[in-house]
């Protein structure tokens, strides 16, 4: 019996289906599961999620939001920190926050988890900039380094202690070391 194989799965249908723990992304055709986040990755992330909005949420600039699916462009990823400006960020019927968000972040933070693809999350980035993200951070803790991404620039490689970060124009004054982020750690 001559099997035909099956048509690659939809964005569309991709949707319908349940979510998963850890949470799958989308890309051509193919459902890919993010791996579990582990001890390092986990305290980044709520420290910087806690900081981002620390600066931001209250003069509504933006929010910060962690492990939000963003779908645009034919895919469905779910950076570790997805950054909205507060006029970006879609509404509902009655102006509370949507449940969906059909648009790339303003700014785009992975951190890279022990079993992680760094490629697969390098292309998410630039895939996020090429759909109009301001910046993209990808974090690796092991190597104490941030990569900066901005559109139709050279990626930055930030792994001296006391360099300060690039931040998108919508965080103000507000200034980070690559020590103190890493400083999250201990």
């Amino acid at each position: 019996m001559v099997r035909t194989p099956a048509p690659p799965l939809t964005l569309e249908a991709f949707l319908e289906l349940p979510e998963t723990k850890p949470p799958s992304e989308y890309t051509d055709g193919q459902i890919i599961q993010k791996p579990m986040p582990q001890g390092k990755h986990s305290a980044i992330q709520g420290e910087l999620v806690t900081t981002i909005n620390s600066v931001v949420r209250k003069p509504q600039l933006a929010r910060a939001f962690p492990e939000l699916r963003c779908t645009f462009g034919g895919k469905s990823t779910v950076p570790d920190i997805a950054v909205f400006r507060w006029n970006q960020i879609p509404r509902d019927e009655k102006g509370e926050i949507a449940n969906t968000f059909p648009l790339a972040p303003d700014w785009t933070i992975e951190i890279l988890s022990p079993d992680q693809n760094q490629t697969r999350v390098t292309k998410n980035i630039l895939h996020c900039l090429k759909h109009g993200t301001q910046m993209g951070w990808l974090i690796d803790p092991d190597e104490q380094t941030v990569f900066v991404f901005q559109p139709s620039q050279e990626p930055e490689v930030l792994d001296d202690p006391n360099a300060g970060l690039l931040l998108p124009e919508f965080m103000g004054e507000f200034s980070l070391t690559v020590g103190e982020l890493f400083s999250w750690l201990v």
